[in-house]
């Protein structure tokens, strides 16, 4: 039981972390595009991944 919530906190943050490359990869005007700015990134990586949940 304990494993398996360690192991669900690891791939939450592994899902964070790539979610906040991906959008940090794109410009400023696709962020933009997207309705985003650079400032919520980490916020838009939380939501979606639940980390910190």
């Amino acid at each position: 039981m304990i494993v398996t919530h360690i192991l669900a906190k690891i791939r939450n943050y592994l899902r964070y972390r790539d979610t906040v490359r991906e959008l940090s990869r794109l410009s400023d005007r696709e962020l933009n595009d997207l309705g985003l700015s650079r400032w919520d990134i980490p916020f838009i990586a939380r939501k979606h991944t639940k980390v910190g949940a």
